[in-house]
């Protein structure tokens, strides 16, 4: 198994300045509430609660706010309908984005990431207009100090893995939509602990940026990931450490 990806420097990047720890916890607690109303609070029954419970953890959500998110979720009355709007558009330096949002108001929403493009040199475009930059698959981090490379590759390859490359002290397993629940629960079975594991649109190739066009983008991340209505967003950027 091989490929090179960057995602795990990019996740562990965006861990070491992420000042808003307490934003993308209430990010993470509103997935895991909708994901609970929608399919119910076994993790076994319920592939997307369990997903976001994975993601979580890996964000250091503490234990009791992720027992009662799902709590609250299923023992609350329906709420307001809730959309997950996907907008796509260029950044800086020509990068592909992607914003996954959670709202209960797509008007003021995509208002709102449009003018977020259009105030920090980006432009919002149609929807597939980058889409086909990325694949959405499944992506889990482990650290390599305390597991081989060949363990976990025994663990993952026979779960239904794709591929698995590790770099920088990490092992990164990449999965299928459909294998990632086989994959993650193998881990589990093994005792394997999980640094990260989620499901993101990874890029398929990367776009390397200039120190400035690099800082663009950063503000333009930034802005995005402070407004409530977005989840996460995603970039085909290729940023030099100094940059970051």
């Amino acid at each position: 198994m091989s490929g090179h990806s960057k995602w795990a420097t990019i996740k562990r990047k965006k861990a070491k300045t992420d000042v808003g720890r307490a934003k993308a916890w209430n990010k993470l607690i509103k997935e895991i509430t909708i994901a609970a109303k929608l399919g119910g609070d076994n993790l076994d029954a319920n592939p997307r609660l369990r997903a976001a419970v994975l993601k979580a953890k890996g964000q250091s959500l503490p234990a009791k706010n992720i027992e009662s998110a799902i709590s609250k979720a299923v023992g609350a009355n329906s709420s307001a309908d809730m959309d997950e709007p996907i907008y796509e558009g260029r950044g800086p330096g020509g990068t592909a984005i992607m914003v996954t949002c959670m709202t209960d108001n797509k008007v003021r929403t995509v208002a709102e990431i449009r003018n977020i493009f259009n105030k920090n040199g980006g432009s919002m475009g149609e929807t597939g207009s980058v889409a086909w930059a990325f694949t959405y698959k499944g992506v889990i981090l482990i650290d390599a100090q305390k597991y081989s490379e060949e363990l976990i590759m025994d663990i993952v390859l026979e779960a239904g893995a794709t591929d698995l490359n590790t770099e920088e002290g990490i092992h990164e397993v990449s999965t299928t939509l459909d294998s990632f629940e086989s994959v993650t629960k193998a881990l589990e079975a093994k005792e394997i602990d999980m640094m990260n594991a989620e499901l993101a649109y990874v890029p398929n190739d990367t776009v390397k940026l200039s120190s400035e066009d690099a800082q663009k983008l950063l503000k333009i991340i930034d802005k995005f990931e402070d407004n409530d209505d977005v989840q996460d967003v995603y970039h085909n950027a290729d940023i030099d450490e100094k940059d970051l």
